[in-house]
């Protein structure tokens, strides 16, 4: 399975770093390739390593403004030519999407995905990777979204939350027929 995981590239503390090494660890192991902005720092070098640590492969889909932080020695690595085509790409190049502690470009990726699935755009299954509880607010308010009217399908139709990487991943291949 080609995995897209949206994420920080900043440097985090250990309670985020731990939860997104095992999740690389557990995508390397079951054979799955990373789809991942293609940076080679912060949260983003945690992840690309440990999939490749754990013999995963890795997919880099980078931005020409941010092509000399690209990953050297990815088994694919594209630049795109601004945001919204690097979006495309790693959704295109996707089975599957987690979305794992970010800013406000994480948050923008996951409101596309999210958008495209309420509109019957595409089928790929969403996690939620909710480490430490850094998404409980936006799980409200879509809670609060769904309750008031303004989701034309239920919630769990667009994404899933999962409190830790090996509940996200079980989702995941369940949800592809390969558990």
């Amino acid at each position: 399975m080609r995995i897209c995981v949206f994420l920080s590239a900043a440097d985090l503390d250990d309670r985020y770093t731990r939860p997104a090494r095992e999740f690389a660890k557990l995508i390397g192991k079951g054979g799955h390739t990373l789809v991942w902005g293609g940076s080679d720092v912060g949260l983003m070098k945690v992840v690309a390593d440990g999939v490749q640590d754990a013999g995963g492969r890795l997919l880099g889909v980078s931005v020409e403004f941010l092509a000399a932080k690209a990953r050297p020695g990815a088994d694919e690595m594209v630049i795109a030519k601004d945001l919204a085509e690097r979006k495309r790409l790693l959704l295109e190049n996707a089975d599957a999407v987690v979305v794992m502690v970010g800013g406000t470009g994480t948050l923008d990726e996951a409101t596309e995905i999210l958008e495209l699935k309420k509109h019957g755009h595409t089928d790929k299954p969403v996690v939620l990777l909710n480490t430490e509880g850094f998404y409980d607010g936006l799980k409200e308010q879509f809670r609060r979204m769904e309750d008031e009217g303004f989701l034309p399908r239920p919630l769990t139709d667009l994404v899933f939350f999962a409190d830790e990487p090996v509940g996200a991943l079980a989702y995941l291949e369940e949800s592809q027929g390969i558990a």
